[in-house]
């Protein structure tokens, strides 16, 4: 690697590989550094033995993704994202089963839930109409009471997805529900087909071949900051080895925002006022996820699980108890042979939201016993859809906030970031000290793998704009 850049790029999550690739296809130099031994950020996989590989975040997006991929990456990763059609719920209030489109949707409310269709008609206007720029004070909860008073059932099987996709709560602002509900809302949910690993594989190539140079396994020890101004990082891999400096006028942060600020920089060298907003920021919360793989061969039945499963048997929706220990409340995601094309094995990822300090106060032997009952928890809920699944097992194992903070340095083990606020934060950070920008999930652009690819583009666009004007 040199060490002086137009643009160092900290994180490969998909905001940063996309902020990367825009800027290296316009011709600037552009280091991008990635603190894990592999890309992607959360949107990654591992592997297990017997050739097992189990994606982390593949749970379903938007149509917009394909958009973006074709418009900021290239055709063949476009092409390969496709519809999830089987959208099943299943809880003590309803079972029913849904390609999570406004037409099925209000179909649904109005056939099955008897609501009236000025009603669901209001509501779906409203929430696409949501905007950051109107200042509209309004709450999730407001919304949903403005048009479906008292029943909390709708409430669940239009509110429950998004909790899961950003976790949005029926405290939180209604444009943060809106915007990502809407988008689901359009045309349905997708996946990108061949998995995570292929995804990540085509963008590392187009990455390179637009003139991006790429590091792994290269943790960002510090952001530099001279006079006012980014002068560059601080890489430190190994901590009995000498740091390397990399110089560059423009640092683009993929990680944390708070751990941008706290961590990276410092925050001695924002202004008073700016590091007391930044204090108040909220984090979202984190996840567990069991992974399981099923043996070759063995083919669920996609008619009875379909490809996205919001399980609970919790009475009611409440976004405290998708949070909550015990567990009520699991989203599987299924993997069938058509997802990897070429295997004859299924995968089941089940995730839940998690409070990271419910798992950090355990000790180390209780805290492997909650991973067993985890997994034992989980087991015994899927049984309802997948009978005698212990029998076709050949590989579980479980992931936990703890897990999500170790290998992303997101603070508290972030699966979204921050709440909303933080995206005021995240767009100051120009103005405190020049050259320094951020791109991430904070709540309000979409979350999610569209989210990070969009808020990627927004930031490459200030940061081409910048390295013009000078």
């Amino acid at each position: 690697m040199n060490n002086l850049y137009d643009v160092i790029v900290i994180g490969s999550g998909l905001a940063g590989m996309t902020a990367a690739n825009i800027l290296g296809r316009s011709g600037h130099r552009v280091l991008l550094l990635e603190q894990h031994f592999q890309f992607g950020g959360l949107a990654t996989t591992f592997k297990r033995r017997n050739g097992i590989i189990f994606d982390i975040s593949l749970h379903g997006f938007p149509v917009g993704m394909i958009k973006s991929c074709r418009r900021y990456w290239n055709t063949e990763i476009a092409d390969r994202i496709v519809q999830l059609p089987k959208i099943r719920f299943d809880n003590p209030q309803f079972s029913i089963e849904t390609t999570f489109d406004r037409e099925d949707f209000t179909r649904l409310l109005i056939e099955h839930f008897g609501i009236a269709k000025e009603s669901v008609t209001g509501f779906f206007d409203k929430a696409r109409s949501l905007s950051h720029y109107d200042n509209d004070q309004q709450t999730v909860r407001e919304l949903f009471n403005e048009f479906f008073p008292g029943r909390m059932d709708v409430v669940r099987l239009l509110m429950e997805p998004i909790t899961y996709a950003n976790g949005s709560t029926l405290d939180d602002p209604a444009l943060t529900y809106g915007i990502v509900f809407s988008n689901f809302m359009s045309k349905g949910v997708y996946t990108f087909q061949g998995g995570t690993d292929v995804l990540i594989d085509l963008m590392t190539a187009e990455l390179k071949k637009n003139g991006v140079e790429i590091q792994k396994s290269s943790p960002v020890r510090q952001i530099l900051v001279e006079n006012g101004n980014v002068a560059g990082v601080v890489v430190q891999k190994d901590k009995t080895k000498q740091p390397q400096i990399f110089r560059s006028k423009i640092v683009l942060s993929n990680a944390n925002l708070k751990g941008t600020v706290f961590d990276l920089v410092g925050q001695e060298y924002f202004s008073d006022t700016f590091i007391e907003t930044a204090k108040t920021v909220r984090l979202n919360n984190s996840s567990t996820q069991v992974y399981l793989a099923l043996k070759p061969g063995y083919l669920i039945d996609e008619n009875q699980c379909g490809d996205l499963l919001f399980s609970s048997t919790a009475a009611e929706f409440s976004s405290e108890k998708l949070l909550a220990q015990p567990i009520t409340s699991r989203t599987f995601s299924f993997y069938y042979p058509k997802t990897r094309p070429g295997t004859d094995r299924c995968y089941v990822v089940s995730s839940t939201n998690a409070h990271f300090a419910d798992w950090n106060a355990f000790s180390h032997e209780e805290y492997l016993k909650q991973k067993t009952q985890l997994i034992e928890q989980t087991l015994d809920h899927l049984e309802k859809y997948v009978p005698d699944v212990r029998k076709h097992l050949d590989w579980v194992e479980a992931a936990t906030p703890k897990t999500f903070k170790r290998y992303t340095g997101h603070w508290d083990g972030s699966s979204f970031g921050t709440k909303y606020e933080g995206l005021a934060v995240s767009r100051r950070l120009p103005q405190e000290i020049g050259g320094l920008f951020h791109a991430g999930s904070v709540g309000i652009i979409m979350s999610g793998w569209l989210g990070a690819v969009n808020y990627g583009v927004i930031a490459a666009n200030d940061v081409d704009a910048l390295l013009l004007n000078r």
